[in-house]
Order: structure tokens, then C-alpha cells, then sequence
């Protein structure tokens, strides 16, 4: 891969002029019947850093790091709050993908945690009387209910690099959902957007819908169920989801999903079996890896498709000079990037336990060389376009003779970004796949089941083009989560993040990486900044600020389509400062805004 000669001094320079804005978190998570922490868009000091979507789970990856855990350790404490606080993004009867920074070896590893299909599952799983069901019908059902791997997750991770056992790393999610937190605007818009799913499942309702009625902002929320599962997983081990008593609760929800007499909806069952349950394993895969700009980029490989992706991205970026393009230059250039790499992972990137993916030449600089000669200046490409064959790159423009277009995926998940004082960090993104999930929650427990397998392709996307994302017996499927770290020569961490948002993470985190390592920006500003997401569609999402934007007509002149898209993913982010301090950065306003927190604030 070609190394360029730009050093990454630049990117911590212009992060070294951010203020330390905002207090150390308070020494315990949230306490019962009183506000949540402010929420602050960055912060920098020492110590530690977190820096998620929520104030209370920052709160909560805060007070381990101050009790001596690591940021592994912190990154489970997190995780279990934003279960509490963010059900509806995240939670144990979801999945998610792991990267850590290990200090002591310089390296970089990851735990694939995606959830797996049931061992009846083939490629007619969203499929009746020759057509594909609705999507809908897919979502709210135990059809699109995976295996579970988050709770997977927190062990693999805890018994490789952690510090401190699970029963004290649960304690402030579970005072939390004990004992209350208080309800926001963007938790209240949430549970309305969910009010008529949750209406038709007794548990969801009776826990979503007090007393019948959407949560009123500033009220306090609280999940006694869930708080007497976490304290089961504490003291049993989180071997207790997959055997036993809550692994029969789970496969009888999703087997006969408890509806509402007289409820309207079609809510189809599913197969999962404590045979799955008890059969789940994380999977430690070796992270990608690409060279940009004098910096390595770790990334997640498949089944997650984020690591190959932004890769691949970055890779057609190299040979261009993004610091010297106006804005409109810039976002041509991104754009297409974008573009021609979900062509080419529609084509190539499933579950590598069923497909043979080419992820080397994926990430190849060779290949990347062959597919950036199609971008020109003076003419926007045309979608969907044909992928290339990384296993051939040819000496010129490479592209098969037709392209599919991209399937749908969920948005609405979360990302944590944590840092230690030995230098640790740990880029984690967790979901259970659409807003709310399945809808459906588990009686007595207190969380709800993902509609993971819905990011299985229904049916091929194009039937004259392989599709590796149909589903399969115990298979992953294909997810854009991009949890992704930075490292300088010396293999020290120079910043990580990620973001949530369905298929649009690979372009929210290939935006802010360049927006800090090309553009010059810190990091919170690239967070900030206005995005667009083109993933091989006919047209690019814009949110509003670059809709109305000089650049949006001097890029339709060369033939680029546009829709608008109101917002565009939630990232966080932690990045290591010239002096040592940790920088912890989160979005000013998106999602109701992020939570930046450090242990010991100041300079």
C-alpha cells in the first residue's frame, strides 16, 4: 500500500487548540430521582476518556476508570448503561462488533459479536409463496430475531484484556435501570415513533408505555426487570442467556411472540432453538488494515462489511490531495469513493464462514488504483454501478458487466469510544438493529429482541449478480458497523471512533477520518460537520446544510443527484493529544447530542 509523506503531527496539532470544555464526570452514575450529567460535546484531561451518545452510560465507564478498571473494562460498564438509557439502539438481546488497542503489544483485535441465524435458516428465510414478505413483517417478528451476541461479547472481551469481574461492571447499569434515569426528548420521540409496535406486545407495552402513556420528558424511567437480569448475569455469569431459564424465556418469545388479543399486525414466528442459543461463540477475527496518509487504519473485517469499506475507501483517496480541494472537490471526490466501495462490497462481503471474501485484495492499493480511474472530475458516476474483481485487478478501470443496488439496513444503534490511562482504547458499536429492535420484549426481563437477520438480503438485490447476504444456516449477516482506530508509526493510538446509522456508518466514519487527517479539522468539529452518504444508490443523501450549500448545484452540474436526509449517523470519538491528555469528542447536537467525559479535566 502507498504511504504518503504528510505527517500525522498535523492532525494533533489542530486537536490541540480544541478547549478542555466541560467538567471530569461525577463519581458515581446517575443517582435516583435526579438529572442526568450534562451532556458535553468534548472534553480533555487525564486519566481516561469515554465518550458516547448517553450521559449517564459515560457517567458510568467513568466511574471504572476512576475505581482502577481499564478501558476494557469501562467499555462493558458503558455498554450495559446505554442498554439501560438506550434500549432502543442497543442492549443483551442484541450484537455488536468489539476493536481494541492493546498498550502493552501495540496491536490492534477485535471480537466479531454479530448475531447468528437459527441452524434451520436458508436463503428462504424472508421468502413465502415465491416472494419476499415485507419488510415490516420481517421486522416485528420472531422471524428476524438472531441469536444474541452481546452478553458473548462482554466475556470474550473481559476474559481477554479486562481487569475487573462482570458482576462490578454491571452494578451502575443496574442501579440505573433500579433505580431510574430521566427521560429526554429524543427518548420520548423514540418510544412514539415505537408506540403502535409496542401497543401490540403486553411486555413492551407495560415497560415502554407507563401507565399506558408515552414517557413525559423529565420524568424518571425505570426497569426493575432489567436490573434483576443484569444482577442474574452478575452473579451467574452471562452464560445464563444462553442455558437455562432466560435462554427458554428468549426461544419461547421468539418461537410464540406474546401479541395483544385482537391486534391487527402479522407478526410471524420464529425457529431459534436453546440449541443456538447454547452453540453461540464470538468469533476473534484479525482486524483490517489499511495505510492513509502516513497512519494505519484498523477497521473490522466480515462480516462486518465497515473495515473493508472505509478501507477500500481510503485507498482510492490516497493519490488525490483532499487538503488542497475546495469543498465541492472534496465531496466529489468522497463521494465516488463511497460509491465504487459498496459496489464492490454488495458483490464480495457475507459471513466468511459461507462466503469467500476477498479481503486482501479488497484492501490491495493495487486494486484500489484499478477502480479509482473511474472517477473523473468533470462527470459524476451513474449507480448502481458494476463491482470490480479484487481477485484480478486488471491493469486499467476495472468493473463487471452489471451492478446491484444496495439492500436496506437499520439505523439506529450506538457507539463508545473509550481510552484508559495505560494507553488502552476501545472503539465498540452495539446494536439490535432497527429502532426498537423487534419491538418485541422478553416477558419479565426487561430488553428487547434485535431484528438482526432483516439484514439478510431477502431475495438477491439483482439476480445476474452473486448475492453473498442471503441467509444461511447459523450465518451473520452483513453489517456496515465501523468501529475503527488509528494508530501512528510508532503503533501508538492517534484517534478512534464510530458511529451508528446503518449502512450509513461506512461513509459517517470515512467523512470524519478525512475531515480530520486531509481537511485539518478536530475532531469534534469532523463530527459535527454537515455529511452526505452515497452508497451506490441513484442519489446522494445530503443533510440540510450541504443541501442548501454553494456546493450541492456546482456538484449537480457535473452530474451528481441528491435527496435530503435530515441526519446522518451519531459519532463518538477519543483522541490522543500532543501533551499525552486524552481528547474525548461526541456530537453537539445529532441524536439529542453526545456525552464527552473525562476522569481528571485540564490541561
Amino acid at each position: 500500500m502507498r504511504r504518503s509523506a504528510v505527517r500525522h503531527g498535523s492532525i494533533l496539532t489542530a486537536a490541540a487548540t480544541v478547549l478542555a470544555v466541560g467538567a471530569a464526570a461525577p463519581p458515581t452514575a446517575t443517582a435516583p430521582h435526579h438529572p442526568a450529567p450534562a451532556k458535553v460535546p468534548v472534553a480533555a484531561g487525564w486519566g481516561g476518556a469515554v465518550a458516547s451518545v448517553d450521559a449517564d452510560a459515560s457517567a458510568a465507564g467513568i466511574e471504572v476508570l476512576r475505581k482502577g478498571g481499564n478501558a476494557v473494562d469501562a467499555a462493558v460498564a458503558v455498554a450495559a448503561a446505554l442498554g439501560v438509557t438506550e434500549p432502543y439502539s442497543a442492549g443483551i438481546g442484541g450484537g455488536g462488533y468489539f476493536v481494541h488497542y492493546d498498550a502493552k503489544t501495540r496491536t490492534v483485535h477485535t471480537i466479531d459479536g454479530r448475531e447468528t441465524a437459527p441452524a434451520s435458516a436458508d436463503a428462504r428465510l424472508f421468502v413465502e409463496n415465491g416472494k419476499p414478505i415485507p419488510f415490516e413483517e420481517g421486522m416485528t417478528s420472531g422471524r428476524g430475531v438472531g441469536t444474541p451476541g452481546t452478553p458473548a461479547t462482554w466475556r470474550t472481551a473481559l476474559d481477554a484484556w479486562g481487569s475487573k469481574p462482570l458482576r462490578k461492571l454491571l452494578e451502575p447499569a443496574e442501579r440505573l435501570a433500579r433505580d431510574g434515569f430521566t427521560v429526554d426528548t429524543t427518548f420520548r420521540a423514540q418510544t412514539a415513533a415505537n408506540e403502535a409496535r409496542f401497543r401490540d406486545f403486553p411486555a413492551s407495552s407495560q415497560l415502554f408505555l407507563p401507565g399506558g402513556q408515552l414517557p413525559a420528558v423529565g420524568s424518571v424511567f425505570k426497569n426493575p426487570d432489567l436490573a434483576r437480569t443484569y444482577e442474574k448475569l452478575g452473579r451467574e455469569g452471562v452464560g445464563a442467556l444462553y442455558r437455562g431459564p432466560l435462554a427458554r424465556d428468549i426461544v419461547n418469545t421468539v418461537r410464540h411472540p406474546p401479541v395483544r388479543a385482537g391486534a391487527g399486525r402479522v407478526v410471524r414466528s420464529g425457529d431459534l432453538t436453546e440449541r443456538d442459543l447454547a452453540a453461540y461463540e464470538t468469533i476473534r477475527r484479525r482486524p483490517t488494515q489499511v495505510s492513509y496518509r502516513g497512519l494505519d487504519v484498523y477497521g473490522m473485517a466480515p462480516s462486518s462489511s465497515g473495515g473493508t469499506s472505509v478501507g477500500e475507501a481510503l485507498n482510492i483517496l490516497e493519490s488525490t490531495d483532499l487538503s488542497r480541494a475546495s469543498q465541492a472537490g472534496y465531496l466529489h471526490r468522497f463521494i465516488e469513493a463511497s460509491r465504487i466501495a459498496f459496489a464492490d462490497r454488495g458483490r464480495w462481503v457475507g459471513d466468511p464462514a459461507f462466503e469467500d471474501v476477498p479481503v486482501r485484495g479488497l484492501l490491495s492499493q493495487r486494486y484500489a488504483d484499478s477502480r479509482a480511474c473511474l472517477i473523473r472530475d468533470d462527470a459524476a458516476l451513474t449507480s448502481p454501478l458494476a463491482p470490480g474483481d479484487p481477485r484480478h485487478p486488471a491493469g486499467g478501470c476495472t468493473t463487471a458487466s452489471a451492478g446491484a443496488p444496495t439492500t436496506y439496513e437499520g439505523e439506529n444503534t450506538t457507539h463508545l469510544t473509550v481510552a484508559d490511562k495505560w494507553g488502552n482504547v476501545v472503539a465498540y458499536t452495539l446494536t439490535i438493529e432497527s429502532t426498537g429492535g423487534s419491538g418485541i420484549t422478553v416477558p419479565g426481563r426487561g430488553f428487547l429482541l434485535n431484528n438482526e437477520l432483516t439484514d439478510f438480503s431477502f431475495t438477491p438485490a439483482d439476480p445476474a449478480v452473486h448475492d453473498p447476504n442471503l441467509p444461511g444456516p447459523g450465518k451473520r449477516p452483513r453489517s456496515s458497523i465501523s468501529p475503527t482506530i488509528v494508530l501512528d508509526r510508532t503503533g501508538r493510538p492517534v484517534l478512534a471512533l464510530g458511529s451508528p446509522g446503518g449502512a450509513t456508518i461506512i461513509t459517517t466514519v470515512l467523512q470524519t477520518l478525512t475531515g480530520v487527517v486531509d481537511r485539518g479539522l478536530p475532531l469534534v468539529d469532523a463530527i459535527a460537520a454537515p455529511r452526505a452518504s452515497q452508497r451506490n444508490q441513484a442519489t446522494t443523501e445530503l443533510e440540510p446544510a450541504l443541501w442548501n450549500s454553494p456546493s450541492r448545484p456546482e456538484l449537480e452540474a457535473v452530474g451528481h443527484a441528491f435527496r435530503q436526509n435530515p441526519e446522518i449517523g451519531a459519532a463518538t470519538g477519543v483522541q490522543r493529544l500532543p501533551d499525552g491528555r486524552w481528547l474525548a469528542a461526541a456530537e453537539p447536537v445529532r441524536r439529542g447530542g453526545g456525552s464527552a467525559m473525562v476522569v481528571r479535566a485540564g490541561r
